[in-house]
């Protein structure tokens, strides 16, 4: 079945000609998407027959009755595209869905630390899910198959039932479907906003570290680690010292288990677009182009207003560490990961610079603030500001699902090269950073509620 693929080669990986599907930079200017779309659709192969010239003819005949037919039916381009318009509504997608994500990574996190839990690094649940959803929107043809205006990709299907095989270039329909679904405002915010906001790269760098140092959080699961009441946990941590040699097996947990269930979440996602495409619906173009856009504009603004105003005047003071303050600075890291992608990831077709960028810089911002929360000179509101900075703005900076979209996507030796260093040079500024701290100074007990 994976032969039948168009984004994988013979060797099962993907085909390098579909690294455009990095959801984070858009290189289609909206205005042009109409005409891009019927491009390459029809692609008739030179006669080498001796009647060429007839059957030249008639097959030119054929492709102009083809072009008729398309026109007649498939429905025009109605709405002016504007650029700027377009801008706004993708940054509006980016802000609502950045605290969308955010939210869910923080409530996934919650309900997977238990006692008991067999995974105690519960940021990968959220890194999991994440690159599933990731995986079936790369795939799916079905929620934007209007595209803008103009389902051509579906045209080309009917079309390809009707003429034969050689006159039809479904793979090209394809690959021109992938490239202008990514400048769709909606799809982006869905890719990039919700999707790079869920996962968290340097969170995954930072439980790689803490399993280096054993501070691991770790979820009790004992009697004996009831307080003397028997009513409730005295910690939310439990180690005990180790041999520094088996440190070397930690980090290999964490990053085998990580790297693994996240490059199969991604083909889990793939399966699914494939397996529920007869079921899925198709988003009106009408509809979220001159309603749901303009809708998101109000909508994501306001809730962001709303919540940095909630984070100064809180209903209560223990939401700012929980949820608030990481919902306030996410918007501010999802859009920088949007832009610098955008601009960088283009310059090094082989080495998505942007994607390397943002991930090493969350990672290192990440261990700044840890350090400054686990300080003894921190108080109960800058704890709550470095956590949201880290669940925040950090969380929506990095990302995984990308990041395993383009592990998988690269030539091999390329993807070995840029993998290792994202792991390598991450890991590396964690060390530097929070381990100086750690086996100098010391980390402090917290003293916000998160």
């Amino acid at each position: 079945m994976a032969a039948n693929r168009i984004y994988r080669r013979s060797d099962g990986r993907f085909d390098p000609g579909f690294r455009s599907i990095n959801e984070d930079s858009y290189n289609v200017d909206p205005s042009n998407a109409y005409k891009l779309q019927h491009q390459s659709i029809m692609a008739p192969r030179p006669l080498e027959t001796a009647q060429g010239h007839t059957r030249q003819s008639q097959d030119s005949e054929r492709t102009q009755t083809f072009n008729e037919d398309k026109y007649d039916q498939v429905p025009k381009l109605q709405t002016k595209i504007s650029s700027r318009s377009t801008e706004l509504y993708i940054i509006s997608y980016l802000i609502l869905f950045a605290m969308l994500g955010t939210l869910a990574r923080l409530g996934l996190q919650a309900l997977t630390f238990f006692p008991g839990a067999p995974i105690v690094f519960s940021e990968l649940w959220a890194n999991f899910a994440g690159t599933i959803i990731m995986g079936f929107l790369m795939e799916d043809r079905r929620l934007f198959a209007e595209e803008w205006g103009t389902p051509n990709y579906a045209y080309a299907l009917q079309k390809a039932a009707k003429f034969p095989p050689d006159e039809v270039d479904l793979a090209a329909a394809k690959k021109a479907h992938g490239a202008t679904k990514k400048t769709i405002p909606l799809y982006i915010g869905l890719a990039t906003g919700f999707c790079g906001s869920f996962t968290s790269f340097s969170s995954f760098i930072r439980d790689t570290f803490l399993a280096l140092s054993n501070d691991l959080p770790t979820p009790l699961n004992h009697p004996t680690d009831l307080s003397p009441t028997g009513i409730g946990l005295t910690t939310t941590t439990s180690t005990v010292p180790r041999n520094a040699a088996f440190s070397i097996f930690a980090i290999l947990a964490v990053l085998i288990i990580t790297l693994s269930l996240c490059i199969r979440a991604l083909y889990l996602g793939i399966d699914a677009a494939q397996a529920l495409e007869p079921y899925t619906p198709t988003l009106p173009f009408t509809f979220t182009r001159q309603f749901f856009d303009r809708f998101c504009v109000i909508l994501s603004f306001g809730l962001w207003i709303t919540v940095i105003l909630l984070s100064i005047f809180p209903l209560n003071p223990n939401w700012r560490g929980i949820a608030l303050f990481a919902l306030a600075f996410a918007p501010i890291g999802c859009l920088t990961r949007f832009y610098a992608s955008k601009i960088l990831n283009p310059a090094f077709p082989q080495f998505p610079l942007g994607t390397f960028f943002v991930n090493i810089l969350g990672t290192a911002v990440l261990g700044i603030a840890f350090n400054f929360q686990h300080s003894a000179s921190a108080t109960v509101i800058s704890c709550q500001v470095f956590q949201g900075l880290m669940d925040g703005f950090c969380g929506a900076l990095t990302t995984i699902s990308t990041w395993i979209v383009e592990l998988t996507t690269l030539k091999r030796s390329a993807a070995h090269l840029y993998g290792a260093l994202s792991i390598g040079v991450a890991l590396a500024l964690l060390v530097a950073i929070m381990g100086t701290f750690r086996w100098t100074v010391g980390f402090s007990e917290l003293k916000c509620v998160h």
